[in-house]
């Protein structure tokens, strides 16, 4: 095998074991706490910050095609997206789907 396949083969190995680890303690301590501990309130709480911060680096700064969308479009398009998830029953892929939509949308009249 070439030296340049075996440091992928290195890289591949080095990052399952350093994620793989705390997968599994995750699958072993969540399973033993209570839905409601203050500990799944704290990650719950934690997962939402982090997805709140994408969203509005994604809106505030984003990258690549995005970039080319005005700022009050991506805005909007979120805040669009928010309410069909509220007005839909809380259905994830609905308010998804109406946001991506709306930026396409946009793309394509800009285009």
């Amino acid at each position: 095998m070439s030296p340049e396949l075996w440091s992928y083969i290195f890289i591949a190995i080095a990052g399952v074991f350093a994620t793989e680890i705390w997968r599994w303690l995750g699958v072993l301590v969540g399973n033993r706490l209570s839905e409601d501990s203050e500990a799944m309130i704290w990650v719950r709480c934690v997962a939402t910050a982090l997805i709140a911060a994408v969203i509005a680096k994604l809106i505030l700064n984003p990258t690549g095609v995005l970039a080319e969308v005005p700022a009050l479009i991506r805005a909007g398009a979120a805040l669009s997206g928010f309410a069909v998830y509220i007005l839909s029953g809380q259905r994830i892929l609905a308010g998804v789907a109406v946001a991506v939509l709306l930026i396409s949308a946009a793309l394509a009249y800009t285009a």
